[in-house]
């Protein structure tokens, strides 16, 4: 089957000779279309149980995901090492408490160890400081001014570090971005219409008092069921400023100056797209290999549920889930949502950028919304979306999952390009038994299409690599690769992994690397040479996972620090 494949694509290379072409000339070819036809990737069991339910992840540079649920439903079943146990006076289940709530899982090994989190991180948020440390931010009850860390070690010695009432106010579905200096902006919660940052900052000079939070009027505008704006979509984008996107509403907000620069029109249809009508959003790739030199951002929100969903589900009238994606480019001098129909109806679904720059969308429902025991129609089968192909060829579904992936399932990118899904519990406390839908202690993973054996001949392999790149300096990649096919068909990306949670990758980010060639230099193997990122407003400074991309094809990632 690879040799049809390849004489394909050979056929294809008339005007792509196998020497060193500009990228910049000759744009990168969309072959993932042609390589995916018919497959439908893989499934595969990871753990049964790693006695938690992952509501949150992070994949750490050190191959380590940290997971964790909330601490406020009892017993977990994961017993802390050592005698160890958490005695929370404030705790409304359970003071003294000797179960885990948080796991670090290991890609490499497939094993985990038990982690200590001593106040209650429901629904809460995180990003990952340029030194590799993860933030986590909020949550419920005891937890929700409290800031955690995390710092990756070599050892079994870390484990959470809490800092209570960090916090000017109370962050419960808040949502993190890293920003271009390095700090977080921490925006929105349950009637909170205000963001913050980490670490704290001095008084800005729109502040006429000494408070730490700042009024964020668009989310008081926005706010819908139960008087909430709870996680909505923030994104980065090349020029410094953030894009907020609240139920149906956006804004480009310029959060250094705590002003509004433009609203953008509202989504088409109406229908609210944030909790607990859940869709999901992302940043398409930059590309820094755009003509004109102009880094082109363009935001993406699928699924949710109609308006009134939530109420309707609470009297078990489960109303169908939405099909429609929009696509935003924000920098249009007059911009417009362009709308698609997905080939199934989502909400709650996880919308994660593989490292071919297609976006595959994962978990989630067909029916109701999300909370208790709202959500109805487990929808098993992912979709690939591929931005750059025609209107009509670009989405694919993939292979199902045995397990559904209710509320409180959450989905990360691994190192290797897999997929890794967890959690799922859509009830007040644990429950296994006489549920339609039992808590979800497993871990699976997913392999999209390019990782099948029959494109091990493309496959590049990575050999060497500058563990830190700097803003526009030029950089070399070396590879191998059994059957190369042209240089036009080479590209460098990075992606910034996400802290993901209720459906939204909180700072996922792709940069496409801008290219200066590609080099024969000896039997299968071969440099690239490519530019670091151009400022720290399109690749903010931290730890991000390299891939080299050859036909559609791409490579195992590779951590680089950036900055």
């Amino acid at each position: 089957m690879f040799k049809s494949l390849l004489f394909s694509l050979t056929s294809l290379l008339i005007f792509f000779p196998a020497k060193h072409i500009s990228s910049q000339l000759f744009p990168l070819p969309n072959f993932p279309s042609l390589l995916y036809s018919g497959t439908q990737g893989e499934w595969t069991l990871l753990h049964a149980s790693i006695g938690i339910s992952a509501m949150h992840m992070q994949l750490l540079h050190n191959n380590k995901v940290i997971i964790f649920d909330r601490t406020d439903f009892g017993r977990s079943n994961l017993s802390l090492p050592g005698g160890r146990c958490r005695y929370d006076p404030t705790d409304t289940v359970l003071q003294n408490d000797c179960t885990a709530h948080s796991v670090l899982y290991d890609i490499g090994t497939n094993q985990y160890r038990p982690l200590t989190v001593q106040t209650d991180t429901w629904c809460s948020s995180g990003a990952v400081l340029p030194d590799g440390t993860l933030v986590q931010t909020g949550g419920f009850n005891d937890g929700d001014r409290v800031v955690r860390t995390f710092s990756p070690c070599i050892d079994d010695s870390c484990d959470w570090i809490e800092f209570p009432n960090y916090l000017s106010q109370r962050r419960w579905y808040a949502t993190n971005q890293i920003l271009p200096d390095g700090r977080v902006i921490v925006v929105g919660g349950r009637r909170q219409f205000s963001y913050e940052f980490y670490p704290r900052n001095p008084p800005a000079p729109f502040s006429s008092s000494n408070s730490q939070s700042f009024n964020l009027r668009f989310l008081l505008e926005t706010r819908d069921y139960d008087e909430n704006n709870l996680y909505p979509f923030v994104h980065l984008l090349p020029d410094g400023n953030l894009f907020i996107f609240a139920n149906t509403r956006s804004i480009l907000f310029d959060y250094k100056q705590n002003r509004l620069i433009r609203e953008f029109p509202q989504i088409d249809g109406g229908d609210p797209r944030n909790y607990p009508s859940t869709g999901s959003s992302v940043l398409l790739p930059l590309d820094e290999n755009s003509r004109g030199g102009v880094v082109e951002a363009e935001i993406m929100v699928c699924g949710g549920a109609p308006r009134a969903s939530y109420g309707q589900a609470v009297v078990k009238l489960f109303a169908r889930a939405l099909s429609t994606c929009g696509r935003l480019v924000v920098g249009h001098a007059d911009p417009s949502w362009l709308m698609e129909d997905m080939p199934l109806p989502r909400v709650m679904g996880d919308m994660l950028i593989l490292p071919t720059g297609d976006v595959i969308i994962i978990n989630g429902a067909e029916s109701g919304t999300a909370g208790w025991e709202l959500g109805r129609d487990p929808v098993t089968r992912p979709i690939i979306y591929r931005p750059s192909s025609q209107i009509g060829q670009r989405y694919s579904i993939m292979a199902a999952s045995p397990r559904p992936r209710m509320y409180h399932s959450s989905a990360i990118l691994l190192t290797d390009g897999r997929v890794m899904v967890g959690g799922s519990n859509p009830h007040v406390y644990y429950n296994f038994t006489d549920v339609m839908y039992p808590t979800d202690l497993s871990l699976e993973s997913f392999s999209p299409p390019y990782l099948l054996a029959e494109y091990a001949a493309v496959r590049p392999i990575i050999l060497a690599i500058k563990e830190t790149l700097g803003y526009g300096e030029s950089f070399k990649v070396s590879f191998r690769v059994s059957e190369y096919l042209s240089s036009s068909m080479v590209s460098v990306r990075i992606i910034l992994p996400s802290f993901t949670t209720h459906s939204f990758a909180m700072n996922q980010r792709m940069v496409v690397m801008k290219m200066q060639g590609v080099y024969h230099e000896a039997s299968d193997t071969y440099t690239v040479v490519g530019v670091g990122p151009s400022t720290a407003e399109i690749a903010p400074p931290g730890y991000y996972l390299l891939f080299v991309v050859h036909a559609g094809i791409p490579s195992s990632g590779m951590w680089v620090k950036i900055g």
